[in-house]
């Protein structure tokens, strides 16, 4: 089994307008073609999805046609992360409209459900005799969020919860793998913090097999703790941030086997919003300069 991890994906402001002017397929032709390989892509969606206007009174407000979400299937798109610090812009109404329509276009919400309890419920993937279960939390505070144990909303479950629940999870079915993704970190800092490195092998010592984390908006360092990748943060995806630090990103792709786990890291660049794949040159380039950078080696990946 294949999965693709990709980073923020965020429709409005700025992106908005090159869709109206190219099209959402436009801006995910290129990479489409990584997605298309995979059993599954899954990816951080950072905005509500829906035709209802009801902003709440924060300081980054966004929204996404409906419409679109096709073409996010189209591109090979399969699942789309809710537990984020967007995804109830427009408020709870707004939230669960958006989890209708990532279902009405054949995409599946994760990290999202109409209680708590069933927001940090996994998302099981499976293919063959392999299965993969997803869990998503956002585990920043939010602004202008209200948590509800028993309304909709986004899994916002501790890092201890989560590791509680992933140990009773691998009891309850221990063939199965568990990934983890989360919305965690500093923004535009090129390194974790020591929190989420503690917070990282508290997750693997509980049986977790990988993590990927988003929320920066850049690339952070990537480490094995007992031998389980940890990508603490994979960068923007398609977003319109000016940062000149935030145009470059990497793929994720887990291959899983019966008893083996690989690991392939696939940088892109952003050319206006647009992510473009690295050439050879500028792969090679980039894996030299993320090493002597961040002191991470992603060669053989």
């Amino acid at each position: 089994m294949e999965i693709v991890f990709g980073g923020d994906v965020m429709l409005d402001r700025g992106i908005r307008a090159r869709i109206n002017t190219r099209g959402l397929e436009y801006l995910t032709e290129d990479i489409s073609e990584v997605f298309d390989q995979a059993d599954y892509t899954v990816v951080n969606l950072e905005c509500p999805v829906t035709d209802q206007h009801t902003p709440l009174t924060k300081e980054y407000v966004f929204r996404a046609e409906p419409e679109w979400l096709s073409d996010l299937r189209d591109a090979g798109i399969t699942h789309c992360i809710m537990a984020n610090n967007h995804s109830y812009d427009h408020g709870r109404e707004a939230l669960v409209m958006t989890a209708e329509n990532l279902n009405t276009a054949d995409l599946v919400p994760v990290g999202y459900g109409l209680s708590q309890k069933k927001a940090c419920e996994p998302v099981l993937l499976q293919k063959g005799d392999i299965e993969v279960a997803i869990f998503a939390s956002v585990t920043l505070g939010l602004e202008a969020w209200m948590y509800l144990e028993d309304s909709p909303g986004m899994c916002q479950a501790t890092i201890s919860d989560l590791s509680k629940n992933i140990r009773e999870y691998k009891k309850q079915f221990p063939q199965r793998l568990v990934v983890v993704t989360l919305h965690w970190g500093a923004e535009y800092h090129q390194t974790p913090t020591s929190i989420q490195r503690e917070d990282a092998k508290k997750l693997i010592h509980a049986g977790t097999d990988a993590i990927i984390g988003h929320h920066p908006h850049v690339i952070q360092s990537f480490e094995y703790i007992e031998g389980k990748p940890v990508f603490y943060s994979i960068g923007n995806l398609i977003f319109d941030n000016p940062n000149p630090k935030t145009h470059e990103g990497i793929l994720v792709k887990l291959t899983f086997e019966k008893d083996n786990q690989e690991v392939q890291v696939i940088p892109y660049k952003a050319d206006n919003s647009k992510p473009v794949l690295m050439d050879e040159d500028e792969r090679e380039e980039w894996f030299k300069r993320s090493v002597s950078m961040q002191g991470t080696n992603y060669n053989g990946l």
